[in-house]
């Protein structure tokens, strides 16, 4: 193991970033030998998810350094693994992130200094545009700098493969390797790109060619330009708010009323806490007074109320949809697929056996979703629609990633159709729960899964709950260990396994049909552990009364949330 005066003096010898290098220096002088080990004893690993992580000094953090690193790394991967990679080239864009432009143009410099092509994206981009242009233009691979919805403190580096999706394995592995053969850093100038005959600026086509094919989702503009309906944009990051304008125009809909305070980019997030749709009071809308003068121009309901819709519960909306959208071209119904990810509701999975349609589902992330989406379409599928229920949704066949952009332009089509609707819509789907608990402390969230993976000592392992809520527990899928109950004699599970803790429950009370399925599992990017609930019966009174008893019996006896101090929201 490497002393940390070894770490501190590497760091030194490569860092020219003389903030971030007198940072380091700093720590060392003042002896703070605590914080120097939490920032350069453990690289920042990268997978699937490519880099996230606080920007600061340090091997474990996200820095110039860092971002140099992966660069190289990745450019050396791409170079050996893809046919013609120089010329086909790299997209890169940015979001607004502190640090987002500069390590855009680092990224950029990276892969000139070895020859390949760069499509460096001019100015502030959505993230699907990143995806877009990787396979209209048939580029190598891409990359991303945002952190998605981490806290303001944070910065990420998500990479697209050439088949324009989120890489998986083991492309990750490979990824990870090479940058660690490639860690002398080749060039620090972040003016390189646009000085270099291998820059090619494709913003303003990529961007016409990106709403010319959103349009193609547009299935009601004479309907929409009539709409006596008003629509209010909060745009939590800033950055959708100029494509949504744009997305709302083309598709018909009179301008919305945006909320000014998040109408631009601003890396501090100066409106919300934490910029994640699924924080409480993450959108300013739902946080403020309903009755303020600046959304006067938002129709609410006779009480002055907002409706809130869970990812859920637009899932399920949007699916159905789609499934009614397809229907009605004729097209044969066996030849349609939909893809969720595995903590997602079950209900587009019941749809889907009840009309006919394929329906697949897949680990977190859409990664995963838009790999799937991609195995089903060389199956002879076509898959219009996907989802996660940490709201995201994927629309059509050109971007296999979320898109923000398309999915509110789809929910404003939604009410165009069924705005008298909407809330008794809803009120049908608002047993569908996503909830967490809070726990900083990696080590006690291990111990915690092992608990519920040995729940009963005196049996042989693996023993978990037999019960909960009432119901028995009548199958087990944990996707860390790789244990399925339902699939003797091997009891592998048909998913892949997950890099986190991911257990999923069925339970039934066979007497009256009550039925529940519950997925808990942690996550990759927050200190989070993370519950799926949703339940199904005759009753469904009963089902609304059951679900909570469910989660304090959850939370109070499987996890022990007093004992272990965890967090609920």
């Amino acid at each position: 193991m490497s002393s940390l005066k070894d770490l501190v003096d590497e760091w030194l010898r490569l860092d020219q970033n003389q903030q971030t290098r007198q940072d380091i220096q700093t720590l060392w002088n003042a002896g703070n030998t605590e914080e120097l080990e939490r920032r350069m004893r453990v690289r920042i690993e990268f997978g699937t998810a490519g880099l996230r992580g606080k920007m600061e000094a340090g091997w474990a953090r996200m820095n110039d350094l860092i971002i140099i690193q992966a660069s190289q790394g990745l450019c050396a991967y791409a170079l050996a693994h893809v046919d013609n990679a120089a010329t086909r080239g790299v997209v890169i864009g940015h979001d607004h992130r502190h640090n987002s432009e500069r390590w855009a143009g680092l990224t950029a410099a990276a892969f000139i200094a070895s020859g390949v092509k760069v499509y460096l994206l001019q100015g502030i981009v959505h993230t699907p545009m990143v995806p877009y242009s990787v396979k209209r233009l048939s580029a190598a691979c891409g990359v991303m700098i945002t952190a998605s919805h981490n806290p303001k403190q944070d910065n990420g580096y998500k990479v697209y493969w050439e088949n324009a999706v989120q890489i998986i394995g083991p492309h990750d592995e490979g990824i990870a390797d090479s940058i660690k053969a490639n860690l002398r850093p080749q060039s620090w100038d972040v003016n390189t790109a646009t000085l270099s005959s291998l820059f090619t600026d494709v913003t303003a086509q990529m961007h016409e060619g990106y709403f010319k094919q959103l349009n193609q989702l547009n299935l009601s503009r004479e309907a929409n330009t009539k709409l006596n309906v008003k629509f209010v944009n909060t745009s939590m990051h800033g950055v959708s708010d100029r494509f949504v304008a744009e997305a709302f125009s083309s598709f018909g809909f009179a301008p919305y009323a945006p909320v000014k305070e998040q109408q631009q980019p601003d890396p501090e997030f100066p409106t919300v806490r934490f910029p994640n749709p699924e924080e409480k009071g993450a959108s300013y809308v739902l946080a403020q007074d309903p009755d303020s003068d600046r959304f006067s121009a938002a129709e609410r309901g006779a009480n002055g109320e907002w409706t809130t819709f869970t990812g859920d519960q637009l899932g399920v909306i949007f699916g159905y949809r789609t499934f009614e959208l397809y229907k009605a071209t004729g097209k044969p119904i066996e030849k349609l697929a939909m893809v969720a990810s595995t903590v997602s509701s079950k209900m587009l999975e019941a749809i889907a056996r009840v009309e006919g349609f394929r329906f697949a589902e897949c680990l977190t992330g859409f990664k995963f979703i838009g790999n799937t989406a991609l195995d089903l379409v060389k199956q002879g599928y076509e898959v219009p629609f996907g989802y996660e229920e940490a709201i995201g949704f994927m629309f059509g066949s050109e971007i296999r990633d979320k898109d923000g952009v398309a999915a509110t332009v789809s929910f404003t089509e939604l009410v165009t159709a069924l705005h008298s609707e909407m809330k008794t819509v809803k009120s049908y789907l608002d047993d569908l729960y996503d909830r967490y608990f809070i726990c900083t402390d990696p080590p006690t969230i291990d111990k915690i899964f092992a608990r519920v993976r040995s729940y009963d000592a005196t049996a042989p392992s693996p023993s978990y709950p037999r019960s909960i809520g009432g119901l028995a527990v009548t199958s087990v899928i944990d996707l860390t260990t790789g244990y399925d109950s339902t699939n003797p004699p091997a009891y592998k599970p048909s998913l892949p396994l997950s890099s986190g803790h991911m257990i999923q429950f069925r339970a039934e009370n066979k007497e009256d049909g009550t039925k529940i399925v519950l997925t808990t599992r942690t996550s990759g990017t927050e200190p989070k552990i993370k519950y799926y609930l949703e339940g199904s019966g005759k009753n469904a009174q009963s089902v609304h009364v059951l679900l909570p008893k469910v989660v304090a019996e959850l939370g109070d006896v499987w996890l022990e949330a007093g004992k272990h101090g965890l967090g609920r929201a």
